[in-house]
């Protein structure tokens, strides 16, 4: 019997190259500034047109400021970018939701919140972070601009077919452990290389209770760990969220995709190439203490011992905690921070909004603490005004800033100061990625609204 991944993979395949890769189709592309102007100019020099442009949707947001989106944009580079998307949209006749459109926000955020993204969907886009879409139950991975150019001119994409790897999480969640938590564990568990080469199907109690805006945080973080994607097969949650949705069928359609959906799933004798099993009870809050998002450790933890790291990576270790200013078996809780950023395609839903809004409630923000919140899109922002959560938050101390990727990567003007350590709800701690010299520790909402408030490294378990 087949495993979800096969299903879907196999009937997207349009022909098998011997000894080579697959064609396959694509359902949807999604594009942003950053890795589309290439892939156009490609299109127009060989004087090409899209080939199904209504799979296409278009929109700026790694370069997008989070604040006077009604002006133009001060950096020259990012303006132009932002700027170069929307003529090359219009020339191409795509779709494009652009800086303040209120369809505008964070790709990843946008494509399930409208219900672009759809189970048993292929789904690329030029940006890493595309398995985010495999929340929904769709085969969803990230591409080189190249590759871009050829969805463009021709809805398929060469590529060889991934293993097939099932994580299962078993149990129930504990006070305080989030989607993220979980994610973070399991790079820690699997290294950011364990899963190289795969395609992970994420299952068990914790995954099948987890809201859908859980599973897209699980999903984000699954390259994170090597793998190609990630992805959950859909179920009442996933028909749920939707129902409703701009682009999800309507009346007849939807009775129609709802039977196909409800058959995606792994068959019960399905073989993967590899299976782990993991307990729930062994995760806890979770923060990262190095330059890569598998170097984390429970928020009640010490930062490893030198003794308990292999020779081979003793050297790139050191390194690391240099950068971080840490000290081997060093315990983090207490220690002071500088930013704390609520945001990206990992958590700038509106479930996270809630989550630390939850814990900041009735409090006020630490002096010391630069915080910066940042809704995925314009309906999160919407959602976040109509629950009254920007009242709770705006009496704590926090301003909420306009969508966009802001301080995930350092494209903007959202950029943590060099030696400043910033409590993180995004997906990536690398060197330099909030900013040059800038010193990253990854958490969930519920951490960075504990640290916001306290002003350093706090369990959200003594504030809950």
């Amino acid at each position: 019997m087949n495993t979800l991944f096969d299903k879907i993979w196999d009937k997207h395949v349009v022909q098998v190259v011997d000894d080579g890769p697959t064609q396959l189709y694509i359902d949807r592309l999604y594009c942003h500034e950053v890795t589309s102007p290439q892939a156009f100019d490609g299109m127009k020099k060989r004087g090409l047109k899209c080939f199904r442009p209504d799979q296409i949707f278009c929109m700026p947001d790694h370069n997008t400021p989070t604040h006077d989106q009604d002006k133009p944009i001060e950096d020259p580079v990012s303006k132009k970018q932002v700027d170069t998307l929307s003529k090359n949209a219009a020339d191409f006749g795509l779709t494009h939701y652009g800086m303040m459109s209120v369809d505008n926000g964070i790709i990843h955020v946008v494509g399930p919140e409208k219900g672009l993204s759809l189970p048993g969907m292929t789904i690329v886009c030029g940006d890493s972070h595309t398995s985010t879409h495999g929340a929904v139950g769709a085969v969803a991975f990230g591409i080189g601009t190249s590759e871009v150019e050829m969805v463009m001119a021709s809805q398929c994409i060469l590529q060889s077919k991934p293993k097939s790897m099932r994580i299962t999480i078993n149990g129930e969640l504990g006070k305080g452990v989030t989607a993220k938590d979980v994610a973070l564990y399991l790079m820690s568990q699997l290294t950011t290389s364990g899963a190289t080469g795969y395609f992970v199907e994420y299952a068990g109690d914790v995954v099948k209770k987890m809201s859908m805006e859980g599973r897209l945080t699980l999903c984000n973080l699954s390259i994170e760990m090597g793998a190609r994607g990630g992805f959950v097969a859909p179920d009442e949650t996933t028909f749920e969220y939707i129902k409703g949705r701009e682009f999800a069928p309507q009346g007849e359609e939807w009775e129609k995709a709802l039977a196909y959906w409800k058959t995606l799933k792994s068959g019960e004798d399905a073989v993967f190439d590899k299976e782990i099993v993991y307990e729930a009870k062994d995760i806890e809050p979770r923060i990262t203490y190095g330059t890569n998002p598998g170097m984390g450790i429970g928020i009640s933890e010490a930062v490893p011992a030198l003794e308990t790291i292999d020779e081979a990576g003793k050297a790139s270790y050191l390194k690391s905690l240099d950068y971080m200013g840490f000290q081997p078996g060093e315990r983090l809780l207490g220690h002071k921070v500088d930013y704390v950023f609520l945001g990206a395609c990992t958590n700038g839903r509106i479930e996270d909004f809630r989550a630390f809004a939850s814990v900041v409630k009735g409090r006020k923000k630490a002096g010391n603490v630069i915080a910066w919140l940042v809704p995925g899109s314009w309906a999160v922002d919407r959602q976040i005004r109509e629950e009254g959560l920007d009242k709770v938050l705006e009496a704590a101390g926090f301003a909420i800033r306009q969508p966009g990727c802001s301080a995930c990567l350092a494209m903007n003007d959202d950029k943590i100061p060099a030696g400043k350590y910033s409590i993180s709800t995004s997906n990536r701690n690398f060197e330099g990625r909030q900013g040059p010299g800038a010193r990253t520790i990854l958490a969930s909402p519920l951490v960075a609204a504990a640290a916001a408030v306290t002003g350093e490294i706090t369990d959200p378990r003594t504030l809950m």
